[in-house]
């Protein structure tokens, strides 16, 4: 007679255990094991097993090994998943910093037509009039660019048709493998609400990102010191769906890549509490300076006052609440935004060097140590960019790198808040 109960070292009795037998096939066992009826004994009860299973309409092989367990281990996403969110993780950051160069060349509005699939690039020099006289019929070239000519054009074209194309192939990048490893049933159930997530939040960047480009096409700009470009509130939206997805993808790889123990159980500890909150908000400080930084470039609130500490000869400007009401100059007053932005950037910069001299006195492991000292080296490191762009006029390179940087920031603040939770696993 097989003694099922010991092979598997349960410790309920088999009868509660029905929906979790599982059957695997093995080379050894013939036919006969099937035909033949299997009954444990527990402290009082005879159970027939084979009846109340039903095990010849679920077992198709001719020879297999069977075990009953009171739990069986969590089943693990494939490692090609894990790699492929990090792959379109760093198709969104190099989105960003392209994004990023083309709002700085002033490109952004010189593709004034959307199509879902792309648009055709010009092939023959009639082709390309016809984009020229298409951009000539909107306020960026009526009121800024009256005197550009005709290969700077095509420039400047090429810039915005880049971004556009680039964000298309993020889009096949995200929805074909998601397609392909949904269907071959790769994903676990919390990995495909991630990934349907994720799908979504692609659709949506590029959505919002033609609805910013149209703000900056509308005959709305009249004033003597109007300028066309987008609305800084859809640039703003635009970019924190980047940052989002960005972090999501970054944060669904480390899941997978570094994932959490199966045969363990979440505690609090009481030694990384600190740790884990003040990881959380520096995490979730970067995003919103970066997010003001969007309103800084939408408003090219960066010109206003280019001087460091001071803004000007005051350390608070005199016109930071001219606009009224008051609510609408943390939007739309160039020095408000900015100055906004310097207490953000300098409270993010305080915040990451707390918790890098925090993390000195807890009990971290290797991994998590070096991301806490790496986020706040980073921290200083965009600070400084941040100065230098300020300084220097805001030169494209400088500020791309400025852009970049709150990514890699960002990038450091998600590892580090995934290695301190890492340690909060405790084997059963």
């Amino acid at each position: 007679m097989l003694n099922l109960s010991r092979l598997c070292q349960c410790k309920q009795s088999l009868n509660a255990v029905q929906s979790k037998l599982l059957v695997s096939s093995r080379n050894g066992f013939s036919n006969s094991i099937i035909s033949r009826q299997i009954i444990t004994t527990t402290k009082t009860h005879r159970y027939n097993i084979l009846g109340r299973l039903s095990l010849s309409s679920t077992i198709k092989s001719n020879s297999i090994i069977m075990r009953f367990c009171s739990s069986t281990p969590k089943p693990k996403t494939s490692k090609a998943v894990g790699y492929w969110l990090l792959g379109c993780s760093g198709m969104v950051f190099t989105a960003v910093v392209l994004g990023g160069v083309t709002r700085l060349t002033e490109s952004g509005l010189s593709m004034v037509t959307w199509r879902l699939l792309g648009e055709k690039m010009p092939t023959n020099e009639e082709e390309w009039q016809k984009e020229f006289e298409k951009y000539q019929q909107y306020p960026e070239f009526k009121y800024k660019n009256q005197n550009i000519t005709f290969s700077d054009f095509k420039w400047i074209w090429y810039m915005e048709f880049a971004h556009r194309t680039w964000g298309r192939a993020i889009g096949a990048a995200m929805f074909l493998p998601a397609a392909y490893f949904w269907y071959r049933g790769m994903l676990l159930p919390d990995m495909k609400i991630r990934v349907a997530v994720y799908c979504g939040l692609v659709a949506a960047q590029g959505l919002m990102g033609w609805y910013m480009v149209k703000s900056g096409l509308e005959d709305r700009f009249h004033g003597p010191s109007d300028v066309p470009r987008v609305s800084q509130y859809r640039l703003a939206a635009h970019l924190s769906l980047a940052f989002i997805l960005y972090a999501g993808l970054l944060g669904g790889a480390l899941r997978v890549l570094r994932p959490f123990p199966a045969a363990a159980t979440l505690q609090k500890i009481k030694e990384l509490k600190s740790i884990t909150g003040l990881a959380h908000a520096v995490k979730a400080m970067t995003f919103i300076t970066a997010v003001s930084g969007a309103f800084v470039a939408g408003l090219d609130a960066g010109l206003v006052y280019n001087s460091f500490p001071k803004m000007g000869d005051n350390w608070l400007p005199d016109d930071i609440l001219a606009f009224s009401p008051t609510i609408k100059n943390f939007t739309e007053n160039p020095t408000t935004v900015q100055f906004d932005h310097r207490v953000l950037g300098a409270s993010t910069l305080a915040a990451a060097t707390a918790l890098w001299l925090l993390s000195r006195g807890r009990p971290l492991s290797p991994g998590a140590r070096a991301a806490a000292r790496a986020l706040a080296a980073m921290a200083w490191m965009q600070a400084g960019l941040g100065v230098a762009t300020l300084l220097c006029y805001v030169p494209t390179a400088l500020a791309a790198s400025h852009q970049a940087g709150s990514l890699v920031l960002l990038s450091l603040a998600v590892w580090l808040t995934h290695e301190v939770k890492l340690l909060k696993y405790i084997p059963k």
